[in-house]
């Protein structure tokens, strides 16, 4: 299992690489083309506005909203931890999402949004779209990259304190963790992080959860946090934090046999625990 996790991370590294590469060669002559041309932003020109939202490619748009429950992906703007598969916030999409919605369909009594026409898994939503106040359950990746402004810290604030409830994946390690707790304390100023243990509630809602099972990541050892309504632990949690884990990777990969079947269970039992707690408290 480790060697396959060392696999997965020097490809993921590779391509982190070759991307951070390609944007210092376009960055470099777009700046000098800009110079000649009075270019507000020579990036631009070869992955976009970076302060505007990358569109992935398999992306159809979003369904209107009618009443099931319809997976949301939150996007952030520009192009941090670009890869192959977009920036961080996009990774995994939108096999992973639309893996754990047939998981959903087959194990529980939901019947979730999976597929219209060429719009399949679910919607992506910007943090300040007022179409995010009608969903319960968000899920961000790769938070390391993301830099809310004003409006979208507001919206997401906002849609918190209506009965949000945040999934937090794929990410790991120091950088990682510094940005995602300011980026909370400016959404939630008051909230404070807390280490959950297997005793909790969201890892018996549904199945019980052995989360000795994904032992070891890319990221490292894995550790589950969560943040409470009124920073009481008697109270609903409203955020889960999937701190050096990344079960969205998990789900997209599972039909291809890439890791060990009793990893990629316990993953998809994470998800549907979360889904079950969410909807349930």
């Amino acid at each position: 299992m480790k060697d396959l996790m060392r696999a997965r991370c020097r490809v993921r590294r590779a391509y982190a690489t070759a991307a951070s590469m390609l944007l210092v060669l376009c960055v470099a002559s777009s700046a000098a083309h800009a110079q000649r041309r009075g270019d507000r932003d020579g990036f631009m020109r070869y992955f976009g506005d970076p302060n505007e939202y990358y569109t992935p490619p398999a992306f159809r748009g979003n369904v209107k909203y009618d009443g099931r429950f319809t997976w949301v992906r939150l996007k952030y703007r520009g192009y941090a931890r670009m890869s192959d598969e977009g920036p961080g916030w996009s990774h995994d999409y939108p096999r992973s999402d639309t893996h754990l919605m047939k998981i959903m369909r087959e194990v529980t009594s939901m019947r979730p949004f999976l597929q219209r026409g060429e719009i399949t898994g679910g919607n992506i939503l910007a943090m300040d779209d007022p179409e995010l106040m009608k969903y319960p359950v968000a899920y961000l990746s790769e938070p390391g990259g993301w830099q809310p402004n004003d409006k979208e810290v507001a919206g997401l604030s906002t849609w918190f304190q209506k009965g949000g409830f945040l999934i937090v994946d794929d990410f790991g390690g120091p950088g990682h963790w510094m940005n995602l707790v300011q980026q909370m304390q400016r959404v939630l100023p008051k909230a404070k992080i807390v280490q959950l243990d297997a005793t909790h509630p969201i890892f018996d809602s549904f199945y019980k959860i052995d989360l000795n099972i994904i032992g070891h990541t890319y990221y490292g050892v894995p550790g589950y946090f969560g943040i409470f309504e009124d920073n009481d632990p008697k109270k609903r949690l409203i955020a889960i934090l999937n701190y050096n884990n990344d079960i969205g990777e998990f789900w997209e990969f599972s039909d291809e046999g890439f890791d060990p079947i009793p990893v990629t269970n316990e993953a998809y039992k994470l998800g549907v625990n979360y889904l079950v707690y969410a909807l349930t408290h």
